[in-house]
């Protein structure tokens, strides 16, 4: 039996997450106390017979002593031999705020001496120790709900084992940092095609936008280093059983530069054989 976790902070998408993962088949449930986890997944493996099967199960902040419970009860998965993996989902504390007053809904951390944004900075607080032990930590702060539910079918398909997935994201600095990602490499020192006028309404999916950063050395040899960098510890990362990571490359706006290099570096991994996926944050 595989296992997935789903966790984050109130507000971050748990619950689009979960109901994309029931779209594919898994079995889900949400909240379920931590002390009838190793319970609940034995009825399931029995009930399986030898058929593989997967089951998600939602976990938060609602429950503060299913938190506190959780550690004993993944150790006694462990035991049983059943692999779990932790999909943890958070979001700028701005907009997590704006999420709430925009739903009206009450944050569960919410009560007479503690307002929304003391409560959103409790509930990271609390899962924070979660969030150290996920296999993929997802930001949504710039998402679609249709982008969130396509990444969480993206990463549910990914084989559990047998190497690593590695994202590779483009961004602009000037719209934030991606919190999710394991890497950031800033190459804004790289010339940008955004100064020539005939090119700044295309992209670095455009072919004459590509023309120009492969005219100069130095876009090279940043695309090259940040490739001989990720090989080199990739096999570490393998060893310790992880099987995602997300390398964010950003540039200024996020739409030339970042973009030309996730792609070539994307197109480079992949023919070495590892499993990649692309995507860029600031043309979607």
């Amino acid at each position: 039996m595989n296992l997935l976790i789903v966790s984050g902070l109130s507000g971050s998408g748990k619950t689009i997450a979960l109901q994309a993962i029931e779209d594919m088949g898994v079995y889900c449930i949400d909240n379920l106390p931590a002390a009838l986890l190793p319970h609940f997944v034995q009825q399931l493996v029995d009930a399986a017979a030898d058929r593989k099967i997967k089951a998600a199960v939602g976990i938060d902040a609602r429950t503060r002593s299913f938190l506190a419970a959780l550690p004993e009860a993944l150790k006694k998965l462990d035991a049983m031999g059943i692999e779990n993996r932790i999909i943890f989902l958070e979001a700028d504390e701005t907009i997590l705020v704006k999420r709430y007053k925009e739903t009206r809904r009450k944050h569960p951390m919410i009560d007479e001496g503690t307002s929304l944004l003391e409560g959103i900075r409790l509930e990271r607080e609390l899962l924070e120790p979660l969030s150290f032990n996920a296999a993929i930590r997802i930001d949504t702060t710039h998402k679609t709900p249709n982008e969130l539910r396509q990444q969480i079918r993206d990463f549910v398909g990914v084989p559990d084992s047998g190497g690593i997935t590695i994202l590779f994201e483009s961004f602009g600095f000037k719209h934030g940092t991606p919190m999710d990602a394991d890497y950031v490499f800033d190459i804004r020192c790289l010339p940008n095609p955004y100064w020539q006028p005939e090119l700044r309404r295309f992209s670095g999916l455009d072919e004459p936008v590509r023309q120009f950063m492969q005219q100069h050395k130095q876009v090279e040899e940043m695309t090259r280093e940040i490739a001989a960098f990720l090989e080199r510890w990739l096999p570490s990362f393998v060893r310790e059983q992880r099987t995602y990571m997300t390398v964010a490359i950003g540039c200024t706006g996020g739409q030339h530069r970042s973009v030309y290099l996730v792609e070539k570096l994307g197109e480079y991994f992949k023919k070495q054989g590892t499993r990649t996926q692309i995507r860029h944050r600031e043309l979607q």
